[in-house]
């Protein structure tokens, strides 16, 4: 069974930095675009920032610009969501999801996913 695995979550203050892992369970990421998608409660799942198996990055959210990256190691078949400067406004439960034929922002479009990881960011 194809599944995705995220690791990373967890509490931290304004300003402070998390990464979430994004691994595969049954295949390997090589090949696919992986994308990060986010839930605040309340709100509705979006995509935050897709990879595509080439390594070229697309971001979809304005409000992560210059904080967030998604860096790939295709060596250990792993995607990462480097969060920095973290803001309350970040708390979430963060996916990962992949597709093979490469980025597009809707999350319906996606194959596989994780069961999701917390950020929570507190004052």
């Amino acid at each position: 069974q194809y599944q995705l695995v995220e690791s990373g979550g967890g509490l931290v203050q304004p300003g402070g930095s998390l990464r979430l892992s994004c691994a595969a369970s049954g295949f390997t990421l090589d090949y696919y675009a992986i994308g990060w998608f986010r839930q605040a409660p309340g709100k509705e799942r979006d995509a935050v920032l897709c990879i595509s198996s080439s390594g070229d990055s697309t971001n979809y959210a304005d409000s992560v610009k210059g904080r967030f990256t998604i860096p790939r190691d295709n060596t250990k078949s792993m995607v990462y969501l480097q969060l920095n400067s973290l803001e309350p406004e970040d708390t979430a439960i963060s996916s990962c999801a992949a597709r093979v034929t490469g980025c597009m922002r809707p999350d319906w479009i996606y194959d596989y996913w994780g069961q999701g990881a917390q950020v929570t960011v507190y004052p």
